[in-house]
């Protein structure tokens, strides 16, 4: 079956954070909203039928996740990533931004230090300073265009209070898939200084030709005993809405934790809605995200060719997964409440600003490019044309 990525769907009064928050957030309505990460596409019509054929039967009392979502998910991740997962390895969580949270209250204690990498997801941050842990940046290096770790940095940051470092992998925004050997050597220097990995993977899936995810967990047994991995359908098939996402979690002891914390709090139960949709996904998905990552892969190109001929002022961060891009914008000379100012009122772009996601993010924008074709190339023209105009 063919899926048409081109369609324009009208999201505007549906409750759409991107697009009836504009004025909120920009301070204007009239911005193209390319910035909180969701897609502009129709959500999957076997995940749609699927729902609907739960509708048909209407009772909406309390459920709890069949053994056939934990079997999809496993061999889903078998057939992407030829990550052997078992069922009983999985726990549920209502979307990674609480799991990390969760994990976070679970294992570790206020005072304790927690690594990040920025610039990185901005909610890692409150996620650890919310609840009185020490927050610990471990940069990542900027250089000729690319990213990678500091890992003299990093281990000099391990001492006897660190107990946790947050991994983005793939990372958002700067778009990296890790090799083998930085996932190894990462979880290597964490079992050595007895810190655990929190591995967010939610863009796992999302990843362009010529690259390939590796679960960090999947890269020894050790490596996997001292890994939790956060992973989800939300980012991949567009289900954000139904907060429904999953824990892998190999050590049988960190997965009982978990779960205790998980109970504590009573967010454990889910909704029938997630889990049929999860189901729907895993099981039917693969030649439905193979022709997305291809529409993908083109609106990539178009980003770059056009701003490498038209706007030489912005380097477009090449992705190797995920349809959230990292710009570097230094060529335009500004400061960063500048640059945030000029793209939202001159350029009528709603974008994500890069000091969100820590200070390496100055001078930075995060665009997102998961809509259709037509809608980027409208936004690189009034870019173009802002540029010209005013600069």
């Amino acid at each position: 079956m063919h899926y048409n990525f081109d369609e324009i769907i009208d999201r505007k009064n549906t409750s759409s954070v991107k697009f009836d928050f504009r004025d909120k957030l920009f301070k204007k309505e009239d911005v193209v909203p390319m910035w909180v990460a969701d897609m502009d596409f129709k959500t999957p019509p076997f995940i749609i039928d699927a729902l609907r054929r739960r509708l048909e039967h209407e009772i909406l009392g309390y459920t709890y996740i069949s053994p056939s979502v934990f079997e999809s998910i496993a061999s889903w991740n078998y057939l992407r990533h030829n990550w052997p997962t078992r069922p009983e390895w999985i726990s549920f969580s209502p979307g990674i931004v609480p799991a990390v949270n969760l994990l976070v209250l679970a294992f570790t204690q206020p005072g304790d230090k927690v690594i990040v990498q920025p610039p990185v997801y901005f909610p890692f941050f409150g996620a650890v300073e919310n609840h009185g842990r020490e927050l610990v940046y471990n940069p990542l290096i900027y250089h000729n265009g690319k990213y990678e770790m500091d890992f003299s940095d990093l281990e000099s940051k391990m001492d006897g209070k660190t107990r946790m470092l947050i991994l983005c992998s793939p990372h958002n925004p700067t778009g990296n898939v890790w090799s083998p050997d930085v996932l190894r050597k990462i979880g290597e220097m964490c079992l050595a200084h007895d810190v655990l990995l929190v591995s967010d993977e939610i863009h796992s899936d999302l990843v362009y030709r010529g690259n390939r995810h590796i679960p960090a967990a999947a890269v020894s047994k050790e490596i996997a005993a001292n890994t939790i991995t956060c992973m989800a359908p939300s980012k991949t098939f567009n289900l954000a809405g139904l907060s429904t996402s999953y824990l892998v979690i190999p050590d049988e002891k960190l997965k009982i934790i978990y779960e205790k914390k998980l109970d504590q709090i009573h967010v454990g139960a889910g909704n029938i809605f997630g889990f049929v949709a999860m189901e729907a996904a895993y099981t039917h998905g693969s030649d439905w995200l193979n022709q997305l990552m291809e529409y993908l892969g083109g609106n990539v190109l178009l980003l770059s060719e056009f701003t490498r001929k038209h706007i030489p002022q912005i380097r477009v961060i090449n992705p190797e997964a995920t349809y959230m891009v990292w710009l570097d914008c230094t060529g335009l000379n500004m400061t960063p409440a500048e640059l945030n100012g000029f793209m939202i009122n001159k350029a009528g772009l709603g974008l994500s600003d890069g000091p969100l996601f820590g200070k390496q993010g100055e001078g930075f924008q995060r665009i997102n490019i998961g809509c259709p074709r037509s809608v980027l190339h409208e936004a690189l023209l009034k870019l173009q044309a802002a540029i010209t105009k005013y600069l």
